[in-house]
């Protein structure tokens, strides 16, 4: 019985280097682009693919990213009891396989969907793995997390409009929403780490108004999808019901600048507000 209880915990942990909550995100997103492009209904078949090169290579990305800030997440508290800086997973480089190979499944069924897809996926790819805990990985996970939403659209729609640019921005400026509130949240945690680079390199009051700047932004930027989609009466209350609430979080975290407001911004900008608003966009399109 002992026996069989470390298989599974085993098992567990390299599933868990996977990120399956962020990646069950990133690949919904993108089915959800697939369904907006497609006017409501995908071929099946495209559909399929999709998720399934999304699913495996977002896995496969989030597993890299793992892997190379195992010796950062091992100083912070947050991270430590995570199985590669725990050494649970000992070497770190048994997982490189199955990451690896994630990545490569992921791109080939991408170059199947269009060359396209393969081109964006390989940047999303690189983007989330360079430059690691660094100023740059906020900007650079803009691009990592568009790469999902554009191997949608382009799988059914290989062309460039007005709806997947404003999709675009949705989830670029939704990205510092949602990484700068974690690490206001866990500053201390990143300090103690030895990172000190933006937005910890600067005062939490001034970047908070920052954040609250953002949440105007991406809400201004979900009525324009409105607009640009003709979208319909669903999403227009869904999109000011979500939009109001994550201007609400950041204007509570812009007055009180405590870890706890920071936190609830955070929890709330993740499935919360992006896939539901995705998720919103689909409704639209088949209920109307």
């Amino acid at each position: 019985m002992t026996i069989a209880l470390s298989k599974r915990t085993t098992f567990l942990d390299y599933i868990n280097v996977l990120k399956p909550v962020e990646t069950s995100l990133l690949t919904f997103i993108s089915i959800a682009s697939a369904v907006i492009a497609a006017g409501g209904y995908p071929p099946v078949r495209i559909f399929f693919l999709v998720l399934v090169a999304v699913f495996l290579g977002s896995a496969g990305s989030n597993g890299l990213t793992n892997y190379l800030d195992r010796e950062v997440d091992a100083k912070m508290t947050r991270t430590q009891d995570r199985a590669l800086p725990s050494r649970r997973i000992d070497p770190p480089q048994k997982a490189l396989p199955l990451v690896a190979g994630l990545i490569i499944a992921g791109l080939a069924l991408a170059w199947v969907l269009n060359p396209l897809c393969f081109i964006v996926g390989a940047i999303g790819v690189i983007a989330s793995s360079v430059w690691r805990k660094t100023i740059s990985c906020t900007f650079l996970g803009m691009v990592a997390g568009c790469s999902p939403v554009l191997i949608g659209w382009l799988a059914i729609n290989p062309m460039f409009d007005i709806r997947i640019l404003l999709l675009c921005v949705l989830v670029a400026i939704w990205t510092p929403i949602h990484v700068w509130t974690l690490m206001i949240a866990n500053r201390e945690d990143y300090l103690g780490a030895g990172l000190h680079y933006f937005p910890l390199s600067w005062r939490v009051k001034d970047v908070v108004r920052i954040l609250f700047g953002l949440s105007i932004v991406l809400y201004a930027v979900s009525m324009l999808i409105y607009v640009a989609a003709g979208f319909h009466l669903l999403y227009l209350i869904l999109a000011n019901i979500l939009g109001a609430l994550m201007i609400y979080a950041n204007a509570r975290l812009l007055f009180y600048t405590t870890s706890t407001a920071a936190w609830r911004a955070y929890k709330l900008s993740a499935f919360p507000y992006l896939g539901i608003i995705f998720l919103t966009m689909c409704l639209d399109m088949w209920l109307i």
